[in-house]
């Protein structure tokens, strides 16, 4: 379907062309209908899908409708809540693209920059606000921002502000917001918590899922490499002499690993930078400036702080670590391959990581090809004993279970009774009470030990001994004095 049939502003038609996009995503065809019409929505979509003009597109055409009765105040109309910054300024520019005929402001707020920065952009009474849950709250309590006026809500990546934990901010924010709003929420994943979630704001929604898109994209070749954790770096050093990675995105788990592999790039003389949670707003976007205008070659990041990179002509994806979470692996791959562009993605998996591996390989229902041509290669029995049981069809249930029915029954009672003789067994431990039995003499022994009371009878001669001794000294001594008196 193209965007033509749509019939929305010719102005907003005109920046779609400009941006040389012809044909609508899935996502788009489905939901772009959906929020013209004024009904709520749920969308369930991955990274790269086009989900960001799903609901820009449709946004910005009714609001440009309500732009020939403006009053001289212009109020917010429109509040996006992102999870992360990156993410948020992603958006920003395409509410900027997408309506840079129109005169509609839009404004990007978020958290790492003064405060005063996001009251300046708030003072040219922007129609859309973009913001990140915890600046906005901050901006409320200040007193700072309107949101009265607010007609159309988009919760954007809700999975992973719950990830982050930012639900409970999200609902302080909706406390002071009209309840009479059109409201929409997107999210990769939906667990428990965001169906709640999505229960308590939305209001009998159209739900729009579009699942595999990713998948089935030609565009993006995935490969796997075996190698130990410490050969990770110098496989990826290894990676970059080729000179056909032009434009690497490398993921890292935690930010003190992601400094680890841009002091080694360095080192080798690649121009590259880093952005994770530790790194202030001006140097990540100074980052992200660098690498999109192809000043560097490589940038390393953390998820978090990659959430929201869409970044043209990026040639390879390259996953450090295998991801726990096997959506997380969908939204890194998904930077490369857009807009019609091919793409590689490349993970490194050492032993340890295999069960997430297949994790990801069942979600695709494909396994990623492994390359074994590299000096770092883990050899490792389990490996490919894993991998070729994850090919083994899971044999069907029911027919062969009936006719093994009779057999695992007689094994069963067979087994039973190898399990009796436990119970003769007990039988023989019988002979421990005899045994008992045998014990008795021990109280005889105690009897034969009575004699030693006696024994004590016989040791009292001993006082009587020192007592004769005495009587005896005595007779010595009298005689003695007898012998002197005779002399």
């Amino acid at each position: 379907m193209r965007f033509e049939k749509l019939e929305l502003n010719p102005m907003i038609l005109k920046a779609i062309k400009d941006q040389e996009y012809k044909e609508l995503t899935p996502i788009q065809e489905k939901a772009i209908p959906i929020v013209l019409s004024g009904r709520d929505l749920l969308g369930c979509a991955q990274t790269g899908t086009g989900k960001t003009a799903a609901f820009a597109v449709p946004i910005l055409h009714l609001i440009s409708k309500e732009s020939a009765n403006r009053e001289t105040y212009h109020p917010i109309r429109t509040l996006i809540l992102a999870p992360t910054r990156e993410l948020a300024i992603q958006i920003g520019e395409s509410f900027k693209t997408y309506g840079q005929y129109l005169d509609i402001q839009t404004a990007v707020v978020y958290g790492g920059v003064p405060i005063n920065r996001n009251i300046k952009a708030l003072k040219r009474e922007p129609s859309i606000l973009v913001a990140t849950p915890g600046r906005l709250l901050d901006l409320i309590d200040e007193g700072m921002v309107d949101l009265d006026s607010i007609k159309f809500l988009v919760l954007d990546e809700a999975d992973r502000m719950l990830d982050l934990g930012m639900i409970q901010d999200v609902q302080s924010i909706l406390s002071n917001l009209p309840k009479k709003r059109q409201n929409m929420l997107f999210s990769a994943t939906m667990p428990n918590e965001i169906s709640k979630l999505s229960t308590s704001i939305l209001k009998n929604p159209a739900r729009v899922e579009v699942k595999g898109r990713l998948f089935k994209k030609a565009g993006i070749n995935q490969f796997v490499y075996y190698v130990d954790e410490p050969d990770k770096t110098p496989l990826l050093l290894h990676l970059l002499q080729d000179e056909s990675f032009d434009s690497v995105l490398v993921f890292t788990r935690t930010k003190k690993k992601a400094d680890q592999v841009l002091k080694a790039i360095q080192e080798a003389d690649i121009s590259t930078r880093v952005i994770h949670g530790d790194k202030n707003q001006t140097e990540r976007i100074e980052a992200l400036s660098l690498f999109k205008n192809k000043e560097i070659r490589v940038l390393v990041a953390t998820d978090v702080a990659a959430r929201g990179i869409d970044i043209e002509q990026l040639s390879h994806v390259v996953n450090l670590n295998i991801p726990a979470v096997s959506e997380t692996y969908i939204h890194r791959i998904g930077r490369t391959g857009r807009a019609g562009m091919s793409g590689t993605a490349i993970s490194f998996c050492n032993n340890q990581e295999l069960p997430r591996l297949k994790a990801i390989e069942k979600l695709q229902g494909k396994e990623l090809e492994c390359v074994e041509n590299h000096p770092y290669l883990l050899y490792n029995v389990s490996i490919q004993q894993s991998r070729e049981k994850y090919r083994e069809k899971p044999k069907a249930k029911g027919s062969q279970n009936r006719r093994n029915g009779k057999s695992t029954q007689k094994s069963r009672n067979s087994e039973k009774a190898t399990r009796e003789p436990r119970n003769s067994e007990k039988a023989t431990r019988k002979p421990r009470n005899s045994e008992k039995a045998t014990q008795k003499p021990r109280n005889s022994e105690n009897a034969t030990q009575k004699p030693r009371n006696s024994e004590k009878t016989t040791r009292e001669p001993r006082n009587s001994g020192k007592a004769s001794s005495l009587k005896q000294q005595g007779k010595n001594s009298t005689s003695r004095g007898k012998n002197s008196r005779s002399k």
